[in-house]
């Protein structure tokens, strides 16, 4: 009977207990005071500038007064806020504030290890913030260059563009000068991503990264093949490069016009008429089949010769007669024939003004038998007309 009674008695004493065990533990209260790295080598006489902040957990809102109380001997500690030199920050429950800690070594200082505490001092709270600054070798400046996609491909009419990101592997912020190495004529330019203004350099931080574009522009005329270029980005000692390739294929690019560049001319209804046409392959590869068509008013006959071209190589022309036969009974006047020539997906047109005059023969001939009438006429006036 003890024994089930002292049974009894645990078990309700575990009951009480498991609420008390499961509760989740108070949650901290109070100020922090903290940074990202409290210890960090820095090179000799340079400006340590740290970022500082303070949290409020949990307590009222509050002015939090801040100081170094202990600073290497001979170094100059700053706090800073907005840009002004500031001794407390205000707080609001579960909020924080971020002020600057601005080190100055001293003049000559040599290689070493030196220690400054900051204090946080708040309404029956406080915090500190012990911080190390070691003054010996630091990391060479390096810089990083890598391209999303290296190699890219297309005709020459096409517009190149490659992503590459450029990182500052140093504990110092650098300008960075950016230049391209490649074939004559190609233009290259960079630009920040997302941006559009055109740069040479560009600053970048410490340990940070940035996007840019390099876009290549080519010459019409550039002939397949692979191209090489060389992006190099340099500051001082530091320099990163990479190779980029581009594929160009050949695409056919022509154009059409006169001998000239005159794009009209003269005709007579209901005859035809010759003018010359020259079809040039401006791209940079051949074109092939190309096809002479015309567009013309009704009743009107357009010819060409030849009607096909097989082959045009690039950078090469050919020239063709354009017939032009204008209807019968066009009205003098002026008249647009559209030209085309085409390949494939190659193609250019031209509006060709024809100005179309009335054949004199015909005016001649009508005058002539006029005359004949009135010959008539009198003819037989003078020999019937006394009867």
């Amino acid at each position: 009977m003890i024994r089930l009674l002292s049974v009894l008695l645990l078990a309700s004493l575990l009951g009480q207990a498991a609420p008390a065990l499961a509760a989740p533990a108070a949650s901290f209260r109070g100020l922090s005071l903290s940074t990202p790295y409290p210890a960090q080598t820095v090179r000799a006489g340079e400006r340590v500038t740290l970022t500082l902040t303070v949290k409020n957990f949990g307590l009222p809102p509050q002015a939090v007064t801040l100081r170094v109380a202990e600073a290497a001997r001979g170094w100059k500690a700053t706090i800073l806020g907005g840009g002004r030199p500031v001794t407390a920050v205000f707080v609001e429950p579960d909020q924080e504030t971020t002020v600057t800690l601005q080190l100055d070594p001293p003049a000559g200082v040599g290689a070493g290890t030196f220690r400054f505490l900051v204090t946080a001092q708040g309404q029956g709270t406080a915090a500190q913030l012990p911080l190390t600054l070691t003054i010996g070798q630091v990391l060479p400046p390096h810089l990083g260059l890598t391209a999303e996609l290296p190699v890219l491909r297309g005709p020459a009419t096409s517009s190149f563009r490659y992503r590459l990101t450029l990182k500052n592997e140093s504990d110092r912020d650098l300008l960075v000068n950016l230049e391209a190495r490649t074939q004559k004529g190609f233009q290259v330019t960079f630009t920040p991503a997302f941006a559009s203004q055109q740069v040479t350099s560009l600053p970048v931080k410490a340990g940070e990264s940035k996007d840019l574009d390099a876009e290549v522009s080519l010459p019409r005329d550039t002939a397949a093949g692979r191209y090489d270029i060389t992006v190099v980005a340099a500051a001082g000692e530091a320099r990163a490069e990479i190779k980029l390739g581009l594929e160009v294929t050949g695409r056919a690019d022509l154009s059409l016009s006169t001998p000239d560049g005159r794009l009209s001319g003269r005709a007579v209804a209901n005859r035809a008429t010759p003018f010359k046409l020259v079809v040039k392959n401006q791209g940079g590869a051949a074109a092939r089949d190309v096809e002479l068509s015309a567009t013309e008013p009704t009743g009107w006959e357009v010819k060409f010769e030849p009607q096909r071209i097989d082959e045009l190589p690039p950078n090469k022309e050919r020239e063709i007669t354009a017939t032009i036969k204008p209807a019968a009974r066009a009205v003098a006047g002026d008249y647009m024939v559209n030209l085309r020539a085409s390949a494939g997906e190659a193609s250019s047109s031209v509006d060709f003004r024809v100005t179309v005059y009335r054949s004199t023969v015909w005016g001649l001939v009508g005058i002539l038998l006029v005359a004949v009438a009135l010959g008539v006429v009198s003819l037989a006036v003078s020999r019937y007309g006394r009867r």
